[in-house]
């Protein structure tokens, strides 16, 4: 497993290409981006390969998020948008050559849970479909509900239902340890509970969604967990540091540890 950051909540202190160098820097392999499409795809480009730094994932367009928007995937009345969404997330995965695109379904208001149900699993075969064209796997996140209000994927059994419901070999679920904490669930189980569908890993400390230690998550255990249900590709930091990002990465050597292959 490779370590990776999150520059959409890390080293935010710095320009958006700085982020690449600074993650380089403090001994990341790669990042990750949440919206990547207000920056110069050219500039990102030209650092990342300047540093070696892969650009793992990015999340399709999430509809208006100042407005409120947390995705479209399940939303019936904004199918052409995520349609869209979709065709500007494939030029920007090719653009990239990123691995993965996460899929974020929306909030569930308005609409009957059924019928938001069965929009998510179609929009999910569809984009497994259209990113295997390119060789990019498709996520779908679960994320709480108490930290977003709503969230319709906002919980594990029903995310879970509805990649098994899609059933392409193209689509898995993205795991969060942050989000399955605040959900509640013991980690080692829930990955146990999840197991080859993991196809992506994110992580910040609960409570707190800060660095490790700032919380009561016992990394070590999830990540043996981890490896027991064969899970071997990036885990990324998503969190949001207290004060500046380098100020908070004393934790990095003791992960890569953890990550390494026994």
């Amino acid at each position: 497993m490779e370590l990776i950051a999150n520059i959409s909540t890390l080293f935010t202190e710095l320009p958006f290409c700085g982020r690449i160098m600074a993650a380089s820097d403090a001994g990341f392999e790669g990042v990750e981006v949440q919206f990547p499409y207000g920056e110069n795809l050219d500039n990102i480009q030209s650092v990342c390969a300047k540093y070696q730094m892969p650009v793992e994932l990015i999340n399709l367009p999430a509809g208006n998020w100042d407005a409120g928007d947390v995705g479209l995937a399940a939303l019936p009345d904004r199918q052409e948008e995520f349609l869209r969404a979709m065709e500007l997330a494939h030029q920007w995965a090719q653009g990239l050559g990123v691995k993965k695109v996460n899929i974020l379904s929306g909030r569930a208001e308005g609409h009957a849970h059924k019928a938001m149900f069965n929009m998510l699993v179609e929009n999910l075969v569809r984009a497994a479909e259209y990113f295997a064209e390119i060789n990019v796997e498709v996520q779908l996140e679960v994320i709480n509900v108490l930290d977003v209000p709503g969230f319709f994927a906002g919980d594990l059994e029903t995310g879970l239902r509805a990649v098994e419901k899609a059933d392409h070999p193209n689509l898995k679920l993205q795991f969060d340890f942050y989000h399955m904490a605040r959900l509640g669930h013991n980690l080692e189980e829930a990955i146990n509970q999840v197991g080859p569908l993991i196809g992506h890993v994110q992580f910040a400390d609960a409570p707190g969604r800060h660095q490790p230690g700032s919380g009561d998550i016992d990394f070590a255990a999830a990540i043996h967990a981890l490896k027991q249900v064969g899970y071997d590709g990036a885990v990324s930091a998503e969190y949001f540091p207290v004060g500046a990002t380098a100020e908070t990465l004393d934790w990095i050597g003791e992960f890569k540890v953890l990550l390494a292959d026994n």
